[in-house]
């Protein structure tokens, strides 16, 4: 079984870069996006079926942004969104609106295990959303993890916003106040690895210097000068169905790239 998982930074852009074709080539059982910034009846959804998909989205209730999907060639058993009635609305807004109306995850369970995709929010530049990420977000997501392990082993993946170690970017000095790798986004990586999750990649490869994410700017993909901060994690129990993980940083149609778990 294969699964992807990819930050494409607006679907319908990845789209025009090619994202059918290489759907196509890749022939993944799952694919798994985060930050798709569509509403549902903005993707042809007919070419996904007509490449063997079942689409589940999330959409943000903004247009134009944030936004999970999956589109999968397996049936699932049940698929829920935004941790379904487990949590309050009211315990996810800020002042920059409700998290839980932004489309920003999705659990899918299939016979074996249960698959989640999250797009993590922001703490952003000027670190304004930092303390509900770490103090809501982040909790309650493991929170969440924590009551679904009760009945199947969870694979968490998508774009989670943080660099774990300084292995995992390319200037962590230059970068320790700023969002991505303060020491509150850390912590909140540090405790689903405390938890037992294993970050899958970083496991299978220790000592590996691989990015999933470069800035737009000043040629940094070019340059190499990029983050690790998409994953595929998944529960200990887990961990001897997996076969491999990779990062397939040579895909161009977003910022991101993506990663390609294979279990058996």
């Amino acid at each position: 079984m294969k699964i992807i998982s990819y930050n494409v930074n607006g679907v319908r852009a990845a789209i025009t870069k090619g994202l059918y074709e290489w759907l196509e080539q890749e022939n993944p059982d799952v694919l798994c996006l985060q930050e798709t910034k569509a509403q549902p009846e903005q993707i042809d959804l007919l070419k996904f079926k007509e490449l063997g998909y079942d689409a589940y989205i999330n959409s943000a209730h903004k247009k134009g942004y944030s936004g999970t999907a999956i589109f999968t060639k397996i049936q699932p058993l049940s698929v829920e969104y935004n941790f379904g009635s487990m949590f309050s609305h009211s315990e996810f807004t800020d002042e920059y609106g409700n998290m839980l109306s932004e489309g920003r995850i999705i659990a899918m369970e299939f016979a074996d295990f249960f698959l989640l995709t999250t797009y993590v929010p922001n703490a952003k530049n000027d670190l304004s959303r930092l303390e509900v990420r770490h103090s809501v977000w982040d909790k309650k997501l493991l929170e969440y993890i924590a009551v679904l392990e009760q009945r199947k082993p969870v694979v968490l993946c998508g774009d989670l916003n943080v660099a774990h170690n300084e292995i995992d970017l390319a200037n962590p000095k230059q970068n320790t106040k700023n969002a991505g790798f303060t020491a509150e986004e850390r912590e909140g990586f540090n405790n689903f690895m405390t938890h037992g999750l294993i970050d899958i990649f970083r496991y299978q490869n220790p000592e590996k210097v691989q990015y999933t994410w470069w800035s737009m700017r000043s040629g940094a993909r070019a340059k190499n000068i990029g983050w690790r901060i998409d994953y595929f994690l998944c529960s200990q129990s887990f961990v001897p169905a997996v076969r491999n993980t990779e990062i397939l940083d040579t895909v161009m149609m977003s910022d991101h790239c993506p990663v390609r778990l294979t279990i058996n």
